[in-house]
């Protein structure tokens, strides 16, 4: 039988840096298969283990990318280390985007924050199967111009679909200007600018929980009914299997059921959102 908890040893390829407390961790893989949305469990040897959402997406083999935050012992630890050291992870868990649900559909993503990390997973997936989709929108929000990740991708992601971004204040950290030339308001301003109607489209979020509530409102009163509209979750999540039972909603667990949910299912847990 499978051991379920058996971590393997992964070389760190590549170390980037996204903003002053986040990193994206390559990792060297082999034939590691997931699904987007889906995260893996990684350990440091005599400092800890901690879940992370993939970043990177299925047909970028040899190599997983993971988008770190430094918020606790583990993060800390796995910041100060460099391309050549080794991590271990084990997985891929949880439950990704049902994709052959959606294929044909138009989708719209809307990312908080961090929140990006994980439908960056999502959103190069889908741009890599572009015939199977309909039209592809992304609206991005973080709190300054500071905060935005992955901005090496703006590019690209403009030319291949239709990518809005937004910021709470145009200030860096210390107070001075910095210089944003874009929107500025929360990510829910963005959807003023869309110009087709999204009634049948499928949408997609993933940010702060605060966020939620208020995008949610936003598709509905796009008509959007809420069996088409996914969401991903965080939670304290430690075991990754169930065992454990820190990520437990009601009869649910964010690590098996989600951490993707279809919003029709998790307005029915309490304290879901």
């Amino acid at each position: 039988m499978e051991n379920i908890y058996k971590p393997f040893k992964s070389k760190i390829l590549k170390v980037t840096e996204q903003t002053c407390d986040t990193k994206v961790f390559r990792l060297e893989v082999k034939d590691f298969k997931y699904s987007p949305g889906q995260f893996v469990e990684l350990s440091i040897p005599g400092v800890g283990e901690a879940p992370i959402s993939i970043t990177s997406s299925p047909h970028e083999e040899g190599y997983i990318d993971l988008c770190v935050r430094r918020i606790g012992t583990v993060t800390n630890a796995l910041h100060r280390m460099k391309a050549g050291d080794y991590v271990w992870i084990r997985g891929p868990y949880g439950v990704g985007f049902p994709f052959e649900t959606i294929k044909g559909k138009d989708i719209v993503y809307v990312a908080g924050g961090i929140g990006m990390a994980p439908l960056r997973s999502s959103l190069n997936y889908v741009l890599h199967h572009k015939k199977e989709f309909g039209k592809i929108t992304v609206l991005y929000g973080a709190r300054t111009p500071a905060d935005l990740l992955y901005k090496e991708e703006f590019d690209r992601w403009a030319k291949e679909c239709n990518f809005l971004v937004t910021v709470d204040s145009d200030k860096l950290p210390d107070g001075k200007p910095s210089g944003w030339k874009g929107n500025i308001g929360v990510v829910t301003t963005l959807f003023a600018k869309l110009n087709y109607s999204i009634k049948d489209a499928i949408g997609i979020v993933c940010g702060p929980p605060v966020m939620y509530k208020f995008v949610i409102q936003e598709f509905r009163k796009a008509g959007m009914p809420d069996s088409s509209i996914y969401i991903s979750l965080e939670r304290h999540m430690k075991c990754g299997v169930g065992k454990c039972q820190h990520c437990q909603i009601n009869n649910r667990y964010v690590c098996l059921d989600g951490p993707v949910f279809n919003y029709a299912d998790a307005k029915q847990l309490p304290e879901s959102i």
